[in-house]
């Protein structure tokens, strides 16, 4: 990628290390036994460089991302927004579960959602004390536009990139995908 950190990442040598090495083949020669140390050594530093490469450039991209949202609300509050689109009714236990935040956050979350017209609040059919939050139009509506501005201003960047640049970030997305989901 033009202008990021390159970070070269080899194959990781076996768990154990050398004093596994050593002990399954006494016969090996310190010398072997050196070269695989320097060689494990090489590659966690590797992996650590590309760890912090990957997390400033995602830093810097999530913020950049930020400053392109069309809402004044807050990310918590546009997770909660989406977390409801993609997953429809649910109570605010629920809500705070996916969102990995504590029931009392959500219910503050939720009712400044509800007074800006962006949820619905209703009684849960079954249990008094729960409360079933929905989405509402306005609220798919704003994230709708928040996400195609944000798109659009993605896209102008990708499309300033080198082909081989894209193609790497299109292999790259699944993965960080993966690494965000763990």
């Amino acid at each position: 990628m033009a202008g990021g950190p390159r970070v070269a990442v080899g194959p990781r040598p076996a768990a154990g290390g050398a004093a596994t090495l050593q002990s399954q083949h006494s016969s090996l020669p310190a010398a072997a036994v050196t070269k695989y140390r320097r060689v494990m050594d090489t590659a966690a530093e590797a992996e650590a460089e590309l760890a912090s490469a990957l997390r400033l450039s995602v830093m810097r991209l999530s913020r950049r991302m930020r400053q392109e949202r069309s809402s004044t609300l807050s990310p918590t509050q546009i997770a909660a927004l989406a977390t409801l689109e993609r997953h429809g009714p649910m109570t605010l236990g629920e809500i705070a579960a996916h969102e990995r935040v504590q029931p009392p956050s959500m219910t503050r979350v939720i009712a400044h959602l509800a007074d800006a017209g962006l949820v619905t609040r209703t009684a849960h059919p079954t249990d008094g004390r729960q409360v079933i939050a929905e989405i509402t139009k306005t609220g798919r509506d704003l994230l709708a536009d928040d996400r195609r501005r944000r798109d659009e201003w993605l896209a102008e960047r990708l499309a300033a990139l080198p082909a081989e640049d894209v193609v790497a970030l299109a292999q790259a997305a699944p993965i960080l995908d993966r690494l965000a989901s763990s």
